[in-house]
């Protein structure tokens, strides 16, 4: 049996998909359904059961779970703007903390997400080496979450032993649920759809033109599939990024979005909100190497085909999701 918490979320329920497609479905969902759409993740979707995810918690501290396999943690609140930070080191960090014990102790494959957020404005790079680790300032309470588990992973000597995945800025489907963190792939193509344009944030970093802020944008199904080959080879182990290795603009990334739906360009640039003053990253590029220096033979597709396969494959399609 796979675990795959928050496996009705975004990443979680893609690597439902990436399970299913090989033939895996003896799986346990652990995820909060709440009263919105997540669900509608798992429509399309085989798995043998489903617990909430504080049940789940509570069943493993009580005996060990038979027939475990693995556990692809995904489940996390993952809103930047999230305030609580009470809620977010339970949730979070104690809650990952309490899952990778338990795997260590068990001898239960362990794949966890965290995020290329816990990099800050990048000051230092994006290098997920080790000895950087614990260098890292991020700059909102999420990305402290994340931190802190990579952090004590190290400095138990667990990180060796366990997979933890630094995520770039994901797109694709199923992500429709998450309302306003959702992708600026899927809200363009509403707003582009609606009104003909799209609106951009301005700039307030001379380095960088209106639109010309930088983003590594990896699409989910490359990123399930690098997870799937971690599953497989459980002898590489470590803190990773899990990027393209390619900043790209955001004017990019629309305007693929717009030649996707064949419309001309049009984009309105728009002034920052100030909650994100202060906090924004204007410039994120994972690098890969460790990754590849592990082997690891996924190639991630161009920005245009990936936003293409997202645009006409299921956002202009009748069923959206995976």
């Amino acid at each position: 049996m796979i675990v795959v918490t928050g496996g009705a979320g975004f990443i979680g329920s893609a690597f439902v998909w990436k399970l299913n497609q090989m033939g895996i479905t003896d799986i346990l969902i652990v995820d909060d359904l709440g009263s919105g759409e997540k669900w509608k993740n798992l429509v399309n979707r085989s798995f043998s059961d489903f617990c909430h995810k504080d049940e789940f918690l509570k069943r493993i501290c009580c005996e060990p779970l038979r027939g475990l396999d693995a556990v692809v943690h995904m489940g996390a609140c993952s809103a930047t703007t999230e305030r609580d930070a009470n809620y977010l080191m339970e949730n979070n960090f104690h809650y990952t903390k309490t899952l990778a014990e338990y795997c260590l102790k068990h001898g239960v494959r362990f794949v966890n997400a965290s995020s290329a957020s816990t990099y800050g404005d990048g000051s230092l790079g994006f290098d997920d080496a080790p000895s950087q680790v614990s260098a890292l300032r991020p700059l909102n309470m999420y990305g402290y979450s994340k931190q802190l588990f990579d952090v004590w992973s190290l400095k138990t000597e667990n990180a060796d032993r366990l997979v933890s995945l630094k995520f770039f800025n994901v797109f694709g489907p199923n992500e429709y649920h998450k309302g306003d963190m959702r992708s600026v792939v899927c809200k363009a193509f509403q707003q582009i759809a609606q009104t003909g344009k799209m609106k951009l944030f301005r700039s307030e970093n001379e380095k960088y033109p209106d639109g010309g802020q930088m983003r590594d944008f990896v699409y989910v199904k490359d990123c399930v599939d690098v997870m799937w080959w971690l599953l497989e080879h459980r002898d590489v182990n470590g803190i990773f990024n899990l990027g393209t290795g390619r900043a790209e603009t955001w004017n990019d990334l629309v305007k693929a979005v717009f030649g996707a739906m064949n419309q001309p360009v049009n984009i309105d640039y728009i002034d920052m909100p100030l909650e994100l003053r202060g906090k924004y990253q204007y410039y994120t590029q994972a690098n890969m190497q460790r990754l590849k220096d592990a082997a690891c033979p996924v190639a991630f597709m161009p920005l245009e085909k990936s936003v293409e396969d997202y645009v006409r494959g299921y956002l202009m399609a009748s069923d959206h999701y995976l």
